[in-house]
């Protein structure tokens, strides 16, 4: 294993297909997303593996289905309305690197537990600057129903400043330390931005309204508060460049799920999104860079973000040596059905409800209380003509009943 090769994933939260300019967007200036689509490999069909954040995230660091870690929905600090509890046999995606000599770090936000035993630390990471909870009710007071959920490891901090900011300047300050070790690194980076509330820094709405002086104040506060964020991806090439370390640092990057329309996020070409089925609501904004082993690239075929659970330790042990390696593993994995998942209680009574593709027809159901719709995303990819193929309908469904039937033995209560 080449100890040398650190890995930072840096993960957005609720951020819209639409709302990076290397994935067509007009409105928003992302130059530092950008930069790592463009330096690297840009994944046009990546799909997170829910519409919201919590069975996304187990996904990412766990590798499989959210329903089958034992998160089918948003884990809440409300024991009458939270929908998940990861299983306690589980080996994180940390804990895989911790086993091989490095150093893992989580800075920002956890969303996956708020006890023991599902603490970031008690997960694979060696440390924990970060944020417990679901999501921020201030971005600057990092409080969510009157507790201020920020640790640092198992002790309560209370910072100051911008939470983007904030996130930051934990990680700069990770990879600076970590530059004076010849240990390696894996730092997951999970901002909040650009959840909600929509609260950008004034100098960042000043710049958008300047330039976009039409637009809903709505959607200017959403683009500043992203390109907030995409200044802090920068701050984080910046580090790496500094302490020498960008050549041979694996960089992904990646939202959770897609934008909420409700605070001006756009997810086009796409319809839906943040709590729908739609490809508005699934297909994130995804991105791979290693200067010095891969070569520029997009791929166009579905993966998962799942899939990170295995690519990259192979791709650190020298599995895959190439983007082409890369590309034809992709194509190995087992996606001839692609399956999410959100279960909920609100207006849906504890239900769940589900999609399944098997990556050109796609069953979609948005709510527990619709009937399934089957579209073709080869010639539909807005899923706005509904087709009446009964065979394909029904293999797709008899997948997905097969699938939960499956999930439904792990316990998560």
């Amino acid at each position: 294993m080449a100890q040398n090769t650190n890995i930072i994933f840096i993960l957005a939260d609720d951020l819209g297909y639409g709302d990076v300019s290397a994935y067509g967007s007009s409105e928003i200036n992302t130059p530092n997303i950008d930069a790592l689509a463009s330096s690297g490999i840009k994944f046009n069909r990546a799909y997170a593996n829910s519409t919201v954040c919590s069975p996304s995230r187990a996904s990412i660091l766990f590798g499989d289905y959210p329903d089958r870690l034992g998160v089918p929905g948003v884990i809440r600090d409300m024991p009458n309305n939270s929908w998940g509890n990861l299983r306690d046999d589980l080996t994180s995606l940390p804990g895989l690197f911790k086993s091989q000599g490095f150093a893992t770090a989580l800075v920002g936000k956890w969303h996956l537990g708020y006890e023991s035993p599902d603490t970031p630390n008690e997960r694979g990471f060696d440390f924990f600057h970060g944020f417990l909870g679901d999501m921020m009710d201030d971005y600057y007071t990092y409080e969510r129903g009157g507790v201020n959920w920020m640790r640092k490891n198992d002790q309560i901090v209370e910072p100051t400043g911008h939470a983007t900011d904030v996130f930051t300047g934990w990680a700069t300050n990770y990879i600076a330390e970590q530059a004076e070790s010849e240990q390696p690194f894996f730092l997951f980076l999970a901002y909040n931005a650009p959840h909600s509330p929509i609260q950008p820094p004034e100098e960042y709405l000043n710049i958008v309204e300047k330039k976009y002086p039409r637009l809903s104040l709505k959607r200017k506060k959403l683009i500043a508060l992203i390109q907030h964020m995409d200044d802090g991806v920068g701050r984080i090439v910046k580090a790496l460049k500094t302490h020498d370390l960008y050549e041979n640092t694996i960089i992904v990057f990646a939202s959770d799920n897609g934008g909420a329309l409700q605070y001006g996020a756009s997810n086009q070409p796409f319809n839906g999104g943040k709590g729908d089925m739609l490809e508005g609501g699934i297909r994130v904004p995804c991105t791979l860079t290693w200067p010095s082993n891969l070569q520029e690239g997009e791929y166009d075929q579905p993966m998962l973000l799942m899939d990170w659970y295995r690519l990259l330790p192979s791709l650190v042990d020298g599995q895959i040596k190439s983007t082409t390696e890369l590309f034809d593993t992709l194509q190995k994995e087992e996606h001839e059905r692609m399956i999410w998942i959100r279960r909920e209680g609100h207006r849906f009574g504890g239900l769940a409800y589900y999609s399944i593709s098997d990556g050109r027809y796609k069953l979609v159901q948005n709510s527990p209380f619709e009937p399934f719709l089957l579209y073709d995303l080869q010639n539909d990819g807005k899923e706005t003509l509904p087709l009446e193929k009964p065979d394909i309908y029904k293999s797709l469904l008899k997948t997905l009943t097969k699938h939960i039937q499956t999930s439904g033995s792990i316990p998560w209560q």
